[in-house]
Formats: structure tokens, sequence, C-alpha cells
């Protein structure tokens, strides 16, 4: 889709804002979305239209990418795949909407396990990258880097959600360690460093999903993008 504008992570973070403070539309709400249609997602390209019984590992850091992770965790298991959560840190250090994410998840019995814990995680038909966001500065590190490894050597495929973990969405280059996607869903508008050569080899296949973002918003708030309604046929686009 030729006309459609590729953002920085400033002015995602514009968007963000926008939403929230101008249009009262909450994080949780856009949280619920970006979840909703990264499981849409795992359904139709990775699981063959049919989650049940599959196995889903998802990684979730604690930030808000990690909790778009984490409401994906609950559909795919309210849709019967066996998915389990793998964890940056405990659960007492997820904070704010996060920590509501993983308690509904915790709450319906989907297993938990945070990465310095260790367990057996056995075979998997799909990773879901929930570990760091559009946000990320610097190379990741601690936890983060050590889930980024063990995804990219579980040897199952792998989805990311807004960026691979580890990637810099406005530049295209990977500071440190980064996810190796399969295929990546970003939000609401792609970020321009993924179309950049450098991140080619990590993104995959580039999907965009709809985040409930009205046009006329990108037009407004410093932006000054004129963008079609993007999702009228469909909330996944692949670009």
């Amino acid at each position: 889709m030729d006309n459609v504008p590729y953002l920085t992570a400033d002015e995602m973070r514009e968007v963000d804002r926008a939403m929230i403070e101008d249009l009262r539309i909450e994080l949780i709400q856009m949280m619920e979305s970006a979840g909703r249609g990264l499981a849409a997602l795992a359904r139709q390209r990775f699981l063959d239209g049919d989650p049940i019984d599959k196995r889903v590992l998802v990684l979730c850091g604690r930030g808000n990418n990690g909790g778009g992770g984490l409401v994906c965790a609950r559909r795919l298991h309210a849709w019967g795949a066996r998915v389990r959560i793998l964890t940056t840190h405990p659960a007492e250090a997820y904070l704010g909407i996060p920590e509501h994410q993983l308690d509904i998840a915790d709450r319906m019995g989907i297993p938990i396990t945070q990465l310095s814990t260790p367990t057996v995680l056995g075979d998997v038909d799909l990773v879901i990258d929930a570990i760091i966001g559009y946000g990320l500065t610097g190379a990741p590190k601690d936890e983060a880097a050590r889930l980024i490894d063990l995804a990219n050597d579980f040897g199952a495929p792998i989805l990311s959600l807004d960026t691979p973990s580890g990637i810099n969405v406005t530049d295209g280059r990977a500071p440190g360690v980064a996810i190796r996607a399969d295929a990546t869903l970003t939000l609401a508008l792609p970020k321009v460093g993924l179309q950049k050569d450098g991140a080619k080899d990590f993104v995959g296949e580039l999907y965009v999903g709809d985040l409930g973002v009205p046009p006329e918003l990108y037009a407004g708030s410093g932006l000054a993008y004129g963008v079609d309604p993007i999702f009228a046929k469909e909330e996944i686009i692949r670009l």
C-alpha cells in the first residue's frame, strides 16, 4: 500500500498521547485491540486457522508491549491453544495495566513462569515476542536480552508485536541482540525503521493491525499526515 505513511517512534508516541489525552481512548482499550489482533494473526498465519491444542509460548516484558502479549495469550488460551507465558520479571515487578493483564492471565489458569525460574519448556508450535516495543532505548539488557537469545535459539516460528524486540523502530538498527521474527504485526501505522534494509532480516513478513486510531487524528497533533481508512475492509493488512 503505497499511500500508507511510516512513523518514527516519537510520532507514534504522539499518536498514543492524542488517543489517550485528546480522545479519551484509554491505554487498556488499545492494548486489548493490539492483543486481539496479534492472536488473530497467530491463528491465521501460524496455527492453520485452528489453535486448539497448538503449543504457544508467549514471551512478555513488563511494559505495554508485554501487556499486549498477555492479551494475546489469554485470547489464544480461550480459543483452545496450550499457552504458556514466560516473563522477564517476577509478577510484583509488573505495574499498572500490564500488572492487570498478568493478573487476568493468572486467574485464567494460564501457566506463567519467570525467566529466572528453572523450567522445562518443551516443544512449541509458535513463539510470540512481546518483550520490548517501540520504546526501545539502547541495547536490550539482562532478562530481556536473555529472553531474546532464548527465542532465537528455540527453533520455532516467531511472531513479534509491533517490532521485533531489540530493533529501533526509527533507524531500523539492532544496537544489541534482537529477535529474528518470521512475521511482525506493527500497530496503527508501520514504523519507518521496519522498512530499512538492516531491519528486514529481523522483521520477516510485515503486517499492520488496527489500533482504533481515527484517520483524522494523523492530520493533527503536529503529524500532518493524510491517511485513508486503511482498515475499512480488514483489521490486519500485509505490507
